[in-house]
């Protein structure tokens, strides 16, 4: 699937996981909203901003309630953004695209940002090295497992999913499962990028590990690494892709 937005400033951000970090964390987060994507801006968000959400047709969750009227006023403000799910995340539909006016990909897309060709991927699914990961990628995308949870009724799976994500934050505190996970999803970007010369830029999340490996052609492979970790995002242009960090004394509690 893909999109054409045009903006010669891109923010790209991933891994909040709002709903199980400290209240800090949403705070910052909203003050980046408010403060970072302004109008000529595209606002691109790589996955797991929120630790869950499904959307059923009549009920979305409560507890994300800020956050989505700050997006809203993100784009009362003439400002586009782009959401890619992640595996958190994934599960959304026409409340981002019809109610909110979100550009919502429940997996890969490819677009156009600042001039480059970008496939945007969260990166679950694709270097997973603990089983308990390689195995979620696959049930929580089943679309029998998206039937029966969507017919549960939303307090039940709400809980449901609050317990497998603290099951799956329990799993990945091992940093070197993520530092092995991090190289891979570098190597997966390389080879991606030489089956694709098309391709300027690849950018995923989910390793919460920040880097840009930039080729000598001038493509390069993205991860803004994760908002909860000190405010972290990053910008593109068209003169370059660069890592950046919002205040990160807005997440501090108070």
């Amino acid at each position: 699937m893909s999109s054409q937005i045009t903006a010669p400033r891109v923010i790209v951000v991933a891994d909040a996981h709002l709903g199980q970090v400290p209240a800090a964390v949403g705070t910052a987060f909203h003050a980046f909203l408010d403060e970072v994507p302004q109008p000529g801006d595209h606002l691109v968000l790589t996955g797991d901003l929120f630790d869950f959400w499904f959307e059923y047709p009549t009920v979305i969750p409560r507890k994300h309630f800020r956050t989505v009227a700050k997006l809203q006023a993100v784009r009362a403000r003439g400002i586009p953004v782009t959401f890619v799910g992640g595996n958190h995340d994934r599960w959304g539909g026409t409340f981002f695209t019809q109610d909110l006016g979100v550009d919502f990909f429940g997996g890969e897309a490819e677009l156009d940002l600042a001039g480059r060709r970008t496939f945007i991927a969260h990166g679950d699914g694709l270097t997973e090295q603990h089983w308990t990961g390689a195995f979620m990628h696959r049930f929580t995308r089943h679309p029998v497992t998206i039937a029966v949870f969507r017919v549960l009724h939303p307090t039940i799976g709400f809980w449901i999913a609050d317990l497998f994500s603290r099951h799956l934050a329990d799993t990945t505190k091992d940093r070197a499962v993520l530092d092995r996970a991090a190289a891979a999803q570098r190597r997966w970007a390389a080879d991606f990028l030489a089956r694709r010369p098309d391709v300027s830029l690849v950018i995923m999340a989910h390793t919460h590990r920040p880097v840009v490996d930039r080729l000598p052609d001038g493509r390069a492979y993205l991860n803004p690494g994760a908002f909860l970790d000190g405010g972290r995002y990053a910008v593109i242009t068209p003169a370059g892709v660069e890592l950046k960090q919002f205040t990160t004394e807005r997440l501090r509690p108070a």
